[in-house]
């Protein structure tokens, strides 16, 4: 079967190149077309939870309280900042923001409504607020009531008034969220029952539209934001100016991925010529791997465009991993090449291209699809940007496989055959050869050096933890730390977190009754009547009136004392302020019912919006969190509130949401180490029966797996030694390690089965194999080393981390499958076989 198939591979490519090329290049051309779609991604959404229930929840509370995406300027004057020149500066600042056309409104210490600036009673509200704008306004007491004032203190002006915030919120893109709502709506159709040809068509539409309109608002969002910062620049000579929030976050983040992708692409590429030339030193080694490596990186461009996948910061290094593996694939087939003029030396190029072939196919194949099979494990993550990088990397893989035994051949046969390649200083034969010295002369030393490494990460994966700070993904010297520290530090935390409390079951129970009893007896209705009219919502609702009010105090209260937390703004806030208006008097359900009907639609919109339901059945506390805080624990924390809110505050468990950007990071989070303990069981399974399968042996499929299992583990270990938390970039360091180390593994394995069937001799062929597989193993080891780590000059720090320990776990794995897989070798094997 092997054989017939050689034949016919010799027949259709080595005997015709010139058409093969051809053949190739117009598939590829055809694809790469297509690469003009190529669209990137760094929305809040692409780095959740796929199908995650929190994620509607949370969208359908934004919808409803109005707490939609902004971004915060702050702004921190030379001078001070109630001085008149500061005011007109920021006044100006304001003005400018307010003009770009997706803007809905700017809120700053100038337009916020004013209550002690003087003191307001009910009845001078009802008439009108006062701002710091209105003529006359006394400045002593506008800054009093800005640093003492429960809903403006720690939130628009920093404790020591040095620092203020404008808060830009934009326009609701309705046609998004219709287009989001109605996809989401099929999806889940879709999930519980097959969709008709008309509803499957309408899907289709459906999601092409609203991948076209997110394209299109991320591209706005880019276009305001880059206008924000050019009319912020323009302010900088009078204060000190940050920008933050999610779409900035967004915006940068898509600026990440450019720089990765281009700094990345160009840097791997110029190392790999570079290395290539210094290794092989002639020109063909150096054309024939990098034009493959360049049609395999145009393929995957073009296929990405087609099919419409977006590249996240999770897959931003695709690029690079792609540009290593195809090179891995081709440094097999120059090392066996030069190593035939040895072995055949009269040969024609034909048998010697032929002859290449028929000894790296089957284990590149295998090579290739345990470096697939570590990707597709990515797919039982619950992560969108992971399951589509684990897709990505599994059909670019596959494609380069095809590439490297097409195209690589293909090209060798349209040149001469060379003179043989002797190099005059080979370090590379050096170092194999030393590691097969001390192999044979220090087998206990060896196997006691990888027992203490098996040790030492047995513990530090014990220590390894999900528990990180978003802060930490950046540089300090990004707009995003710096800015994110200042909101953190000034102007009450960064990440918001709402907690939701709805009414309680038997309140809507009590309220059926009432009516059924009504209904039967008229003159019920008269009794309960006039009291309920002329309290208002406050006799009709279960939280806005006065018998919740205490409540609403100690839940306020108890959230704002939790270390973690920063302001926390609620319906508690807005009846602090109210009983100040009402001359600190306590205030009964008819005065509650005329604050509600009476009060502007401003402080309505202010203070009653976007904390209460409009029926005042449901309550929304909004929480900052301090992501800087050291000492934070998501998991923790929100377990705690939960635990807190039902024993000592005595709210019922099903009254209890927790929602917002804090709780859907905290789920994805705690998905990764699910999904770490998930992809690497696949991976050892599915890659142990792949070794059975082709070593016939489980003995040896065992030894073989022992190297690649170290030096996954040597990284884990390593990160929680060192506290370095898992992240959505380091949760696939450990599979992808597995499934590219293996490589050299299949390749010494399969050398060593073959030469040891030429005199029985297991330490001659060991010496063989490090003499010839070896040297490969060293070329492809040292390339995926320095080009991962060439992620190092990232912006984003989980980037940086997943260079570095890919990087340190390939070093590992080198010099086990170097030393510890011959050993094992040597010891296990020899001794079944006697």
């Amino acid at each position: 079967m092997y054989q017939a198939i050689l034949k016919l591979y010799e027949r259709i490519v080595l005997k015709h190149p010139v058409l093969t090329i051809a053949v190739v290049m117009l598939l590829v051309v055809s694809v790469g077309y297509f690469s003009k779609n190529f669209r990137l991604d760094a929305s809040a959404d692409s780095l959740l939870l796929e199908n995650d229930h929190a994620l509607k929840y949370y969208r359908a509370i934004s919808a409803k309280y109005g707490s939609g995406e902004f971004l915060v300027v702050t702004y921190s004057p030379k001078q001070d900042l109630y001085a008149q020149d500061t005011l007109d500066d920021l006044r100006k600042l304001q003005d400018s923001l307010k003009q770009i056309k997706r803007v809905a409104s700017v809120v700053s210490i100038l337009d916020v409504p004013l209550i002690e600036s003087p003191h307001q009673t009910l009845g001078d509200l009802s008439r009108g607020i006062r701002t710091l704008e209105t003529p006359g306004i006394d400045i002593n007491l506008v800054r009093a009531e800005f640093k003492t004032s429960p809903l403006y203190s720690d939130l628009l002006v920093s404790p020591d008034a040095r620092t203020t915030a404008l808060q830009i919120t934009f326009k609701r893109d309705k046609t998004y969220y219709a287009l989001l709502k109605k996809r989401n709506r099929l999806r889940a159709k879709e999930q519980t029952r097959s969709l008709t040809a008309a509803e499957a068509q309408e899907l289709e539409t459906t999601a092409g539209k609203f991948e076209d309109r997110s394209t299109w608002l991320t591209e706005q969002e880019e276009t305001d934001i880059a206008r924000i910062r050019a009319i912020m620049n323009e302010h900088r000579g009078k204060a000190e100016l940050h920008l933050g929030g999610i779409p900035m976050i967004v915006t940068d983040m898509i600026g990440f991925i450019r720089h990765d992708l281009a700094a990345f692409g160009i840097g791997v590429l110029v190392f790999l010529v570079s290395m290539l030339a210094l290794i092989f030193r002639k020109l063909r080694w150096v054309t024939l791997p990098m034009f493959c490596c360049f049609v395999s990186v145009l393929f995957m461009f073009g296929f990405l465009g087609l099919v419409g996948w977006k590249v996240t910061v999770v897959s931003s290094n695709f690029t690079s991993l792609l540009l290593i593996i195809t090179l891995s694939l081709c440094v097999h087939l120059i090392v066996r090449y030069n190593e035939l003029f040895d072995e055949i030396p009269d040969a024609d190029q034909l048998t010697m291209v032929r002859e290449m072939v028929r000894t790296k196919a089957i284990p590149s194949i295998y090579t290739s699809l345990t470096t697939i099979v570590a990707f597709i494990s990515l797919l039982t993550s619950d992560i969108r940007p992971v399951i589509d990088f684990g897709w990505m990397m599994a059909i670019g893989i596959s494609f380069s496989l095809l590439l490297s035994f097409a195209l690589f051949p293909a090209g060798l046969m349209l040149l001469k055959k060379p003179a043989p390649f002797v190099p005059r200083h080979d370090i590379t034969k050096i170092i194999t050869r030393r590691c097969a010295h001390w192999v044979e002369h220090r087998g206990k030393l060896t196997l006691a050096i990888f027992l203490g490494i098996v040790v030492l990460s047995v513990v530090g994966i014990s220590r390894l933890s999900v528990e990180n700070r978003f802060i930490d993904y950046f540089k300090k010297t990004t707009e995003i730390y710096q800015g994110m520290k200042l909101i953190d530090k000034q102007l009450g935390g960064t990440t918001p977190l709402d907690v939701i409390i709805d009414a309680d079951p038997d309140f809507f129970a009590a309220q059926a009754a009432e009516k059924a009893f009504k209904e039967k007896d008229p003159f019920a209705d008269n009794f309960f009547g006039d009291d309920e009219a002329s309290a208002g919502l406050s006799g009709s609702s279960y939280w806005y009136n006065s018998y919740r009010i205490k409540t609403l105090y100690k839940i306020h209260d108890y959230l704002n004392n939790l270390p973690p937390t920063g302001k926390v703004l609620s319906l508690a806030t807005t009846m602090r302020l109210m009983r100040e208006v009402n001359d600190n008097r306590p205030l009964d359900n008819i005065t509650l019912a005329i604050i509600h009907k009476k009060l502007p639609k401003v402080i309505s919109d202010t203070l009653f919006k976007p904390y209460m339901s409009k029926d005042g059945n449901q309550v929304r506390f909004a929480l900052r969190i301090i992501d800087s805080d050291p000492n934070l624990r998501r998991n923790e924390l929100l377990k705690t509130i939960r635990r807190d809110l039902t024993g000592k505050l005595g709210i019922k468990a099903e009254q209890i949401h927790l929602t917002g950007m804090f709780v859907l990071y905290n789920n994805v989070l705690q998905s990764l180490f699910r999904s770490q303990i998930m992809t690497i069981g696949v991976v050892f399974l599915v890659i142990m029966g792949m070794f059975v399968l082709q070593f016939r042996s489980l003995r040896l499929a065992i030894i073989a797996i022992i190297p690649n299992l170290i030096s996954a583990g040597i990284v884990l270990g390593l990160m929680g030694l060192m506290k370095i938390p898992l992240d959505i970039m380091t949760i696939t360091i450990a599979a992808i390690t597995i499934g590219i180390a293996v490589d050299d593994t299949i390749h010494y394995v399969h050398r060593f089965s073959e030469e040891l069937q030429i005199d029985g001799d297991y330490l001659a062929t060991m010496r063989r194999c490090h003499d010839s597989v070896g040297r490969a193993m060293y070329y492809t080891s040292i390339t995926i080393i320095i080009g991962f780590s060439i992620l190092a000059l990232s912006s984003f720090i989980p980037t940086i981390y997943f260079g570095l320990f890919t990087g340190l776990a390939m070093l590992v794995a080198m010099f086990a499958n170097l030393t510890l897989l011959p050993l094992l070798l040597l010891k296990f094997r020899s001794s079944a076989d006697k």
